[in-house]
């Protein structure tokens, strides 16, 4: 399976632009004949990282985050909008596979006012083949995201294999990771604000505890990409490239190595040929939902079903 990795990042808080974007590499993927694209986290229309470097984000009713968080939640990706419609009609035009993280707002109904920290996974005719919630937003994400559901815990089947893909510290949740073991993954994709070296350690015992391939996807994004409205606090130094995020896409194979060693710095789109039929010899060994699993000993209930 041929695949493709976007590092870059969107054009910040503007999903018009975004799209932009959007298009043009899924068009420049399927014509390097990639059957998969993926993009990092938050990719409509940007991770949050300002509530980790940026001054006063935590104080109540205070203005300028306030008009940030607004910016997030109307240049968000809701299933419903018509910029859905937009990106749908691309990625059929392009008939590839698509795996994308987004800001999802609820715009009505019951949950409407929330904004969830999301991947989209489409098929080639640009159905909603899974859709996934983060179950808990880390740390300062609180501030801004909901707290997803289970409904999302799925390994979809393709012609190329089972593929399935968690948030940033979703990888640190023994159980969240069990849950996709048990789905029976060839291919996961983990995707991350950026990939430094602790998510790096995340992505590669995953590959190795889950016996597929992984790919981490991380993202570049430029200090002055910040919303105008909030300063970077003096405390967090950057280095002379003005990089806040700063990549580390990287690919690791079912039995744990290396297969693309993680990619800083650079705005990029990486292709990588990938043999998902490997994965069953890793497995004679190691199986977690398998032979390797004591189910006289555990039992694990997932509950599956959608909250709003």
């Amino acid at each position: 399976m041929k695949v493709a990795i976007v590092q870059d990042g969107p054009d910040y808080l503007n999903a018009e632009f975004t799209l932009s974007k959007t298009a043009d590499y899924i068009l420049r993927a399927a014509r390097e004949k990639a059957q998969l694209i993926v993009f990092g986290e938050n990719w409509f229309s940007g991770y949050p990282i300002w509530l980790d470097i940026c001054n006063d984000v935590n104080l109540w009713d205070h203005a300028p985050v306030k008009s940030v968080w607004s910016k997030m939640f109307d240049q968000g990706l809701a299933c419903d909008s018509d910029l859905m419609m937009q990106l749908v009609k691309i990625i059929k035009e392009a008939g590839i596979y698509v795996i994308m993280g987004a800001n999802e707002p609820i715009t009505q109904g019951k949950g409407n006012g929330t904004l969830y920290n999301t991947i989209y996974t489409f098929d080639q005719n640009g159905n909603i083949i899974n859709h996934h919630r983060k179950l808990m937003p880390t740390y300062t994400e609180k501030l801004v995201h909901g707290i997803g559901d289970g409904a999302g815990l799925n390994a979809i089947q393709t012609d190329f294999g089972r593929i399935g893909s968690l948030i940033c510290w979703e990888h640190w949740m023994p159980l969240t990771r069990q849950a996709m073991h048990d789905e029976g993954e060839d291919l996961h994709i983990a995707l991350w604000p950026y990939a430094k070296e602790l998510h790096q350690i995340a992505s590669r015992h995953y590959a190795h505890e889950g016996r597929c391939f992984v790919i981490a996807v991380g993202q570049i994004m430029h200090q002055d990409e910040i919303p105008k409205e909030l300063t970077i606090s003096s405390l967090v130094e950057l280095d002379a490239s003005g990089l806040i995020m700063k990549g580390g896409c990287s690919i690791y194979g079912p039995d744990g190595g290396v297969i693309l060693p993680p990619i800083y710095n650079t705005r990029e789109l990486i292709l990588a040929d990938l043999p998902l039929e490997k994965v069953t010899g890793e497995r004679m060994n190691l199986s977690v939902s398998g032979h390797y699993q004591r189910n006289d000993v555990f039992a694990l209930h997932v509950n599956k079903s959608r909250k709003t």
